[in-house]
């Protein structure tokens, strides 16, 4: 196996884990910008990984459902898949055209 999967992998798992402390904050009240964080990282790791993008979501966005379901029992939190895999598929599309 390539290192370069393997260190694209590694980088968005982290910035997944970086979004959803992000948006595990006290404070941090403001769905909208989560949502929109969520598509951009999973869009540009969707777009330098296109293999399978799949893969990208769930690492860019399965964090938050993770934190939500264990600490709160928040299921609604897995509604931050949708915006990771609607961004992993988008940057698959522009990586082709």
């Amino acid at each position: 196996m390539k290192k370069t999967p393997i260190i694209l992998l590694f980088a968005t798992a982290f910035s997944g884990i970086a979004l959803a402390w992000i948006d595990s904050r006290p404070n941090w009240d403001d769905t909208g910008i989560s949502v929109l964080m969520i598509l951009v990282v999973s869009t540009l790791f969707g777009y330098f990984s296109p293999q399978k993008p799949w893969i990208t979501a769930l690492a860019v966005s399965g964090w938050i459902p993770v934190y939500g379901i264990v600490t709160t029992q928040n299921f609604g939190s897995l509604l931050a898949i949708i915006p990771g895999f609607a961004g992993a598929f988008l940057g698959l599309l522009l990586k082709k055209r």
